[in-house]
């Protein structure tokens, strides 16, 4: 009488189960980024994908050219990384350096606490209040001060503020927080060994935070950077409010242009009427959603690349 081995083999139908399940949690993201594209490629059918495509006339339903948003996200984006990453290693620096510890454990918490601010409360806080501030003071102080430099002269600003001046402020706000995190977390990441042998070979505070901490926590820094890029170049709610988007480039510091993440945020109501029009828009997002994997992906790769610590000279 010859019996079959049932437990041996239900283990084993066990134990493949246990190593495919765990990778299917892996997989979801993955899954996800790859159905946005399909959905994405369906619905625009890459009608619009020529060169026209990427020229600078954007009058729909009869061109389509978003090479003017593409400009205006950079023109957005990049000042206000620049500004905060300014202000974030400056208070990184300052909480992790010189601050007294029941200083920086009261600080900290209300810098990060400006993450979770709504983006639509930063777009009616600026088009309410930053905005008019702009148009009544900076803008004209600017103006009549400093005029005579390419850029900041030209064309009169705007009397209620919105443009440029107010999109950047308003986008280093949103970016600030998520910069200054990761900046604060890569110097106190910094073994205190490190800065006491700083500190041991003459070296003042400052001198130690540029020659040991920041190297050390370098990898961090430009993390910061990327991630704080990816978080201003794809906002939209309140770049929108405040930014008065049109398809054109600006003149000088004071004017308006217009984003890919506004412009479809805008656009959205109309070109549900209008399949052209919607499949452009989709056009517009796959453009977007491809800058923003390029620069996460250049992130990564650079930071892997990066020395995560190399005894400089003091």
């Amino acid at each position: 009488m010859n019996a079959t081995p049932t437990a041996p083999r239900h283990r084993a139908y066990g134990a493949t189960i246990g190593r495919i399940v765990p990778f299917v949690p892996a997989l979801i993201p993955m899954a996800i980024l790859v159905g946005i594209v399909v959905e994405l490629l369906i619905s625009s059918k890459l009608t619009n994908f020529g060169w026209g495509f990427w020229g600078s006339i954007w009058d729909p339903p009869s061109q389509w050219g978003i090479a003017v948003f593409i400009a205006g996200s950079f023109l957005t984006a990049l000042p206000a990384l620049f500004f905060a990453m300014a202000i974030g290693l400056g208070i990184a620096i300052a909480s992790t350096t010189y601050l007294p510890g029941w200083i920086t454990r009261w600080l900290d918490p209300f810098v990060d606490l400006l993450a979770g601010i709504p983006s639509i409360v930063y777009g009616i806080w600026g088009y309410l209040l930053v905005a008019p501030f702009f148009g009544s003071v900076i803008n004209p102080a600017l103006y009549a001060h400093i005029g005579f430099i390419p850029g900041f002269g030209g064309l009169a600003p705007r009397a209620d503020g919105l443009g440029l001046p107010v999109g950047v402020f308003i986008l280093t706000l949103m970016a600030l927080p998520i910069t200054t995190l990761l900046i604060r977390d890569a110097l106190r990441s910094v073994p205190r060994d490190l800065w006491e042998a700083g500190l041991g070979l003459g070296a003042t505070r400052w001198e130690t935070v540029r020659h040991v901490a920041i190297p050390y926590g370098s990898r961090g820094i430009l993390s910061a950077a990327f991630l704080g890029f990816g978080r201003a170049f794809g906002e939209t709610v309140a770049i929108a409010m405040v930014l008065n988007v049109v398809a054109s480039y600006p003149t000088n510091v004071y004017g308006s242009t217009g984003t890919m993440a506004a412009e479809m945020f805008l656009s959205l109501d109309s070109a549900f009427g209008n399949t052209q029009w919607l499949a452009a828009l989709s056009e517009m997002a796959l453009v977007l959603l491809a800058i923003s994997l390029a620069v996460n992906i250049i992130g990564r790769r650079l930071v892997a690349r990066i020395v995560t610590y190399e005894v400089p000279g003091l």
